[in-house]
This record gives structure tokens, sequence and C-alpha cells, in this order.
């Protein structure tokens, strides 16, 4: 398998140098050269499969380079956690994908990315350096991912005061070989930053830098693992045969981007609910056909507070830049931070689950496209613990919530981040 560019100008690679380049030599993200197909028998009710088992289908697709018996250890080393399909209500299911260490969606992609990575640093007797902008959960699932793997320190930027205190807790008190910067701006900025420094040839060279944000392809694509998985579990635990709609949270639609990715590689699939919050540059381009980037805005659903999400230019690459193609397969949906709060207690009253803001966001989308005649079952991206959000979570509930003692004990350890301004020449200080 090769990997090459949305662009076009650079070279098609194998997965280990897109691996380590995270970017193309032009700019551009890597995609895969093409999507495999899948056989239809993987979802008959007869088979019989796990989140590893098709871990390792999905990697001997894309990685030929790692031997099979490599490869699924890698799987069986990254995946020591459960991602099940659970019933919300008639036909709104929860993939729940936040049974991770760091209690996000982004262990599963974070984790494997940091096996491959250790896999082919020891055998080349290499280090390097990871830089990864964050919004909240991306920090903490590549830093506890990568904690004490030896060769590699990571670079983790993340936006002064607009994440969650145990969010920032998670990835600020780490130390040793995770380096937190607390960044004087937006997301916005500190995924700028990331760009520019991978875009700066002498100092990737100097420190052998890549990235692990879901611009990297060694994040991506074990993210179109756990959507084989939720529909299988779909048609096989809950005997739902109807084609579903997925609804993903999007903040830097890397997670969307997989979604459609395994639909593409032959998952029984309908439509795609891209949902927002009231960072919406994303529906509003579903809607004009005209994408306008801006300065992201705070939320609570801060994960998503994306103004320019990277991951749309796989999406009009695989779309060959059609955005009617892009309109036949899914929906854009904005909720606003009053909706938000609204669905945690509805869905706390109707069913007694708690959901963090970000799955909220993504419940909320499915409920009006329901409510409207759309597309069902949806199956939910739930892509985080409510406990990462207890300020939010009591704001809508109007009562306390338990906090699991992992995170509590997060809270008294000491904040190691160095704080910077959003400018290339501070972080390039830091780097050399």
């Amino acid at each position: 398998m090769k990997f090459q560019s949305v662009l076009g100008k650079s070279p098609a690679v194998r997965f280990r140098d897109a691996l380590f380049h995270g970017l193309a030599p032009d700019g551009g993200l890597y995609v895969p050269a093409y999507l495999p197909h899948l056989p239809q028998r993987l979802f008959d009710p007869s088979s019989h499969h796990s989140l590893q088992s098709f871990g390792e289908i999905v990697m001997e697709s894309f990685i030929d380079e790692i031997p099979e018996v490599d490869r699924a250890e890698l799987v069986r080393r990254a995946w020591t956690f459960p991602v099940p399909l659970s019933k919300l209500e008639d036909n709104l299911f929860l993939l729940e994908l936040f049974h991770g260490p760091t209690l996000a969606f982004k262990d599963v992609g974070a984790r494997f990315m940091a096996q491959t990575l250790s896999y082919f640093l020891q055998r080349e007797q290499q280090r390097v350096t990871i830089l990864v902008a964050t919004s909240g959960d991306t920090g903490s699932a590549v830093a506890h991912g990568f904690f004490r793997v030896p060769n590699i320190d990571v670079v983790v930027l993340y936006p002064s005061g607009k994440i969650s205190k145990l969010q920032e807790q998670q990835m600020a008190t780490l130390g040793e070989n995770i380096h937190a910067l607390e960044v004087e701006g937006t997301f916005d900025d500190c995924q700028r930053l990331v760009k520019e420094t991978l875009a700066d040839r002498d100092l990737v060279a100097a420190r052998n830098l890549t990235t692990a944000n879901s611009i990297n392809v060694g994040r991506l694509i074990p993210q179109v693992v756990y959507y084989l998985w939720g529909v299988y579990q779909l048609r096989i635990v809950f005997a739902v045969q109807e084609y579903p709609t997925i609804v993903v949270p999007s903040g830097n639609f890397g997670n969307l981007t997989a979604a459609v990715y395994a639909k593409y590689m032959g998952a029984p699939v309908g439509g795609f609910v891209a949902a927002t919050n009231e960072n919406d540059v994303v529906p509003e381009y579903l809607a004009s056909g005209i994408f306008t980037p801006r300065a992201s805005v705070q939320t609570y659903s801060n994960a998503m507070d994306v103004g320019n999400p990277s991951n749309l230019a796989r999406l009009q690459n695989l779309f060959n830049g059609s955005v009617e193609h892009m309109r036949h397969e899914m929906e854009g949906v904005s909720v606003t931070d009053e909706e938000t709060l609204e669905e945690i207690h509805v869905t706390y009253q109707r069913t007694g689950k708690i959901l963090d803001p970000h799955t909220a966001v993504g419940v909320r989308a499915a409920r009006l496209l329901a409510q409207n005649g759309g597309r069902k079952p949806f199956i939910i991206a739930a892509t985080a613990h409510p406990g990462k959000f207890p300020e939010v979570v009591e704001k809508a509930l109007g009562q306390p919530m338990t906090v699991p003692q992992a995170l509590v004990e997060l809270l008294d350890k000491p904040k190691l981040s160095v704080r910077i301004r959003a400018e290339y020449a501070e972080i390039k200080s830091f780097l050399s």
C-alpha cells in the first residue's frame, strides 16, 4: 500500500514514511492511494469477530512493512480496553469510545501509533520527537500513549484557558519525555505552529520531527477499525440489519474521515452526520459549497472548537473536490451550547445515562434528524467520558456528578507546562 499527498505534488510513500513524516513534502496530508475493499461476509451473523480481529484485518490492508505476527501483537498491545455498542433509545446507539486510559476516543489511534512508531524505532535505532496540537483530548491521549515509550519525545501544544482542567492535568503533569506547551491563543494557533514547524526542513531533520495529530495517517487508520466493529455489533448483538447512519461529533474531522473510509471499504453503512458545535464551518460548507475558515470560538464541547479543520482536505480528496458528492453522503448539523446542556439533561431524564458535552452534540443532531423524518438507525460516536467535564455536566443536570477517582487524583498533581506566545519563533526556540 502506498500513501500519497492530497495536493498531488509529492511522491507516494509506504506507511512507515507517512507515519514518520506526518505531512508530505508538498505540505499536503497523506491519504491511502486507494481504499481496500473488505468482504461483506465479515458482517454476517455467522461470523465471529472482535475489535482486535477487525484491527488485524484492516492493518493487513494498509501496512505491509510489518510481518503479520508482529502486526497482530501491536494491535493486542494497543487495544487492551473494550469498545462496546450500547442502546440509548430506540434507533439510537452509542459507540462507546471512552474506555481507554484517558477516557477519550483518541486513545484508540494514539496507542496504536505509539506501538507502531516504537516498533520501527527499535529496529532502526532512532529517536523521534512528536509534535501534537490539541483542543482537549488528543493531547492527553498522545501523552499517555507515548509516556515512557523508548526513543520518543512528545511536545504537546494546547490553548491556554480553553480546555478543561482535567484535560490539562492529564497531559501537563507527566513530565519525563512528555513536554506540554501552553499557548497563548486558540487551537487553530496551535495547529498552525505544528504545521509551520513541520515545514521547517532543517528543524525536522535535526530533531527527527513528526506529528501525532489526526493529520498523521498513523492516528487516522486505526480509527477505521472501530466503525467496522460498531456496525458488526449492531448486526450481531442487536440484530439490526438496516444500514445505520453514523453521527460523528466533529472538530478537526479525522474521526468522520475514518467513518467514511469504513463505508468505502465495505462496511454496510447508510450515510453520515457531521455534528458540530457553534464552530460550524463544515455544515456551512455543505450548505453553501463555499469553505470559509475562521477563528474558532470557545464552547462547552471544547475538543471540537476548530475553525479550520485539517481533515476536510482528506474528505474533499475522497470526493474528488465535489461538494455535491459529499452532500450525497453526509449532512451537517450545528448544535448550540444551550442545546448541548439541554440534551445532557433530557437524555439523563429519559435514560439515566450521562453524556459528555461532545457526545451530547452528536445525540442532539441525531434527534433533530429523527424528528424531521431523517434516516435511522443511528450510531453515535460517544467520544469521551462525562467525568472529564464535570463543570459542564453539573451545569446541565443541576446536581454534582461522581468523577472517576483516577481523574480526581490528577487535580492535586503539579502542572509542568511551559507557557509560550502563539509565534513560531517561540516553539523553534524550545525545540532548538
